[in-house]
């Protein structure tokens, strides 16, 4: 099963890969922007339960879906690009074991613990 969730986040990222090809950005844009969504983890200063929104906000692809479609729709390729990151980013982090966050830690995720023990 784990691979199979796997692949299918390597679907994403390759989905985000052709979108963000059809856009008027240079190629070094999309590796150049893709730690921006890991800015939200600057929440758990704030503690835990605020980190795991402000994590979880910013890594949930349906936000990745939604602006894209709405640079789309407004023709506007800057919201493209951030809903194109945001799914690559999101997509990039799922493939490596990091869920969404529970506000009992940073480590505890939908998708079990990460990190050490």
């Amino acid at each position: 099963m784990k691979n199979l969730l796997k692949t299918e986040e390597l679907a994403e990222m390759l989905l985000a890969v052709v979108v963000f090809t059809q856009l008027p950005y240079a190629w070094w844009v999309l590796p150049a922007t893709f730690l921006l969504p890991d800015l939200s983890m600057l929440g758990y200063l704030a503690g835990p339960r605020v980190g795991a929104f402000s994590y979880n906000l910013l890594h949930h692809k349906a936000l990745a879906v939604a602006v894209g479609l709405a640079g789309w729709a407004l023709g506007q390729p800057l919201l493209l690009l951030a809903g194109t990151v945001l799914l690559f980013h999101s997509a990039f982090d799922r493939a490596l074991g990091y869920g969404l966050k529970y506000s009992s830690g940073f480590q505890n995720t939908h998708l079990g613990q990460v990190g050490r023990a």
